[in-house]
């Protein structure tokens, strides 16, 4: 049986283990990060080669970290264990990243409410539409996925929306979802979907304060544009 090239079999002043106790993990690049996640080579290559294969083809950390189990394993030399291995390092880092803003996180202007989701829902290769639950100071009490897909007013129902208000005891509301194109410019069916819920929060003394469209690093508010 032909072992696996792991870090151990790596040159020691190549090794990206010891180059991180002694220099610290900032002075690692993405490759050698990522190669003390996977661990282990291939039998016809190193680690070291395979995560600067990994990294070339998906070209940016963010492309990796939006990959899925089975995009992963198309690579050669990606498995299901490395690939779950890569997905849960990301998770972290986007929890770490998350971790910043509080549960009791004040929402007070649309780029407030697009911080606090940004790198979260940039990078997603569908449409999320996000909502964020407030209590009357406007701090987050709650926030979660409604609906996963492109945005249509006949699929985003009003209901399962309000449920989650009532539940947790939501004073107002935030809503968001996400272009993949990076381009937030609202369309047709985000204007629709937005007048839907304001209409049924006036009836149920919810406040929709605002629908924010997430873009790659940008966004749009349209309670800022006056559609809503």
């Amino acid at each position: 049986m032909v072992k696996n090239i792991m870090i151990r079999d790596v040159p020691s002043g190549d090794r990206p283990r010891e180059r991180l106790i002694r220099e610290g993990a900032g002075a690692l690049s993405n490759q050698e990060l990522i190669a003390i996640i996977l661990r282990s080579g291939t039998k016809d290559e190193s680690v070291l080669q395979l995560s600067g294969r990994l990294v070339s083809h998906f070209e940016k950390l963010e492309l990796l970290r939006g990959a899925s189990v089975e995009e992963l394993k198309k690579i050669k030399g990606i498995g299901t264990a490395k690939a779950v291995q890569l997905l849960a390092s990301f998770e972290i880092g986007t929890r770490l990243a998350r971790g910043r803003h509080a549960s009791r996180y004040v929402i007070r202007s649309p780029e407030d409410g697009a911080n606090y989701v940004m790198e979260e829902m940039r990078t997603l290769t569908q449409e999320h539409f996000v909502v964020l639950f407030l209590n009357t100071k406007n701090q987050v009490l709650h926030k979660k996925t409604i609906f996963i897909g492109s945005l249509n007013a006949s699929i985003v129902h009003p209901r399962e929306v309000f449920k989650e208000s009532i539940r947790h005891s939501a004073a107002a509301i935030i809503c968001f979802h996400n272009h993949p194109s990076g381009d937030p410019t609202p369309s047709r069916e985000d204007v629709d979907v937005t007048k839907r819920l304001v209409s049924c929060g006036k009836i149920l003394g919810v406040d929709v304060l605002d629908h924010i469209v997430i873009g790659d690093k940008k966004f749009v508010s349209l309670k800022q544009k006056g559609i809503m």
